[in-house]
């Protein structure tokens, strides 16, 4: 399982999108930008498998392009899955007009992710079909395809080159998603070469054309192995929009069951 918190991270997207970076040696030992690309996820993966099931709390912070937000707050479970995508369930707890709003996403490597979600103003479960992947989740920047675990399989990859970003050295990594209902041709991503995370992506739209940014804010290891961000902010470049998802409160090794994550739960909450 490649493990992008760009995902976000594990437990939201993904998109949301951890990244390690290879030895100097599996490096030296690709000898094309492909391979390079390839080889660089593939440790990814690597890095950052074991931590076995994790939550957290979090808020995300809406804004339109005249600055005027609104704040909501949720929870979220994640389940590493070995050999497949992970199971993640997010609970949005606040302010009223969401509360008990439940998503429910099984992220498969290379078929089509399976994603529930449940409004308790229409009591019933929505199931995302494949085709509205790329829709906003909740009004949100993030679509639902950036809430899946970013599985290796899931790309294509191209090391562009090195770069130094805010101070930062960096591998500049550019992949192209696999998934023909993708709402992306392409994605660029900054990794940091000392903690081994992503710093900025960069997402382009079905035209090529720059639609969203999205940047990672003070990491922490957890577990003496695991780096999560603090903060992570997607910005629309074509809307003005933007969504902050500030992350606090990570537990790891909960001990979820598979039936935690069983369709069942979306109604019932936890």
């Amino acid at each position: 399982m490649s493990k992008l918190v760009h995902n976000v991270h594990r437990c939201f997207f993904p998109m949301l999108l951890l990244f390690a970076l290879p030895s100097s040696g599996a490096l030296a030992s690709s000898s094309s930008p492909e391979e390079k690309g390839l080889a660089i996820m593939t440790e990814v993966d690597r890095r950052d498998t074991g931590w076995e099931d994790q939550q957290a709390d979090m808020t995300m912070v809406l804004r339109n392009r005249q600055g005027e937000k609104s704040t909501r707050s949720l929870r979220i479970r994640t389940l590493e899955v070995i050999g497949d995508g992970d199971k993640s369930f997010t609970l949005f707890d606040t302010p009223k007009d969401v509360e008990g709003t439940a998503f429910l996403s099984h992220t498969h490597p290379i078929e089509a992710d399976d994603q529930w979600l449940y409004m308790p103003s229409l009591k019933r479960v929505k199931r995302i079909s494949s085709e509205n992947k790329s829709g906003p989740f909740m009004g949100s920047e993030f679509a639902y395809e950036d809430l899946s675990s970013q599985e290796v399989e899931k790309y294509t990859y191209k090391w562009l080159r090195n770069e130094i970003l805010n101070g930062k050295k960096t591998f500049v990594v550019e992949r192209y998603p696999v998934y023909k209902y993708s709402g992306y041709t392409r994605q660029i991503v900054w990794v940091d070469k000392n903690i081994y995370q992503p710093l900025k992506t960069k997402f382009f739209d079905r035209k090529n054309a720059l639609l969203k940014i999205l940047t990672f804010h003070g990491y922490k290891k957890h577990l003496s192995k695991y780096w999560r961000p603090r903060k992570m902010e997607m910005v629309n470049r074509q809307t003005g929009k933007s969504t902050t998802l500030t992350w606090k409160n990570y537990r790891f090794r909960e001990g979820f069951k598979d039936s935690d994550f069983h369709r069942s739960v979306l109604e019932r909450g936890w």
